[in-house]
């Protein structure tokens, strides 16, 4: 099931991709999605599988907080892995690399950056509401 998600997520060109009850794409920039699906829609991650281009430590929480039992990441960033190693989150990725970098290639991701010294997932739920508000405005 991971191998058909993976292939959905490049031929689609989505930005994630959700097994739970049935096969749901999701084209959102950053956290937005998942944010939204914790919020509003949290059965649709417990026990799902799913496939993500970009794993930072803010998606990796979600994710955690979400009960999301697999994640494939594209890329995934050490504080994001090693957050997953504290749950029964299953990860498999391609790309491991130091931190999530911002769109512009300037820094740090915003949201990785406001995870960064976290070491729960429910610590950085707070930080990343507080970011999806900001943006809102």
């Amino acid at each position: 099931m991971t191998e058909d998600l993976i292939q959905l997520l490049h031929t689609g060109n989505h930005s994630l991709v959700i097994s739970n009850r049935g096969i749901h794409t999701f084209d959102g920039r950053g956290v937005s999605d998942l944010y939204r699906l914790l919020k509003h829609e949290p059965s649709l991650l417990q026990g799902a599988t799913l496939a993500d281009k970009v794993v930072g430590k803010g998606a990796a929480a979600l994710m955690i907080l979400g009960q999301v039992s697999e994640v494939f990441a594209e890329v995934i960033s050490e504080p994001a892995l090693a957050l997953f190693q504290q749950s029964a989150t299953r990860v498999s990725y391609t790309e491991k690399v130091p931190h999530i970098i911002n769109r512009n290639h300037t820094g740090l991701c915003p949201v990785e950056t406001l995870c960064l010294l976290c070491t729960t997932p429910e610590a950085c739920l707070p930080l990343i509401t507080q970011f999806i508000n900001q943006l809102k405005q």
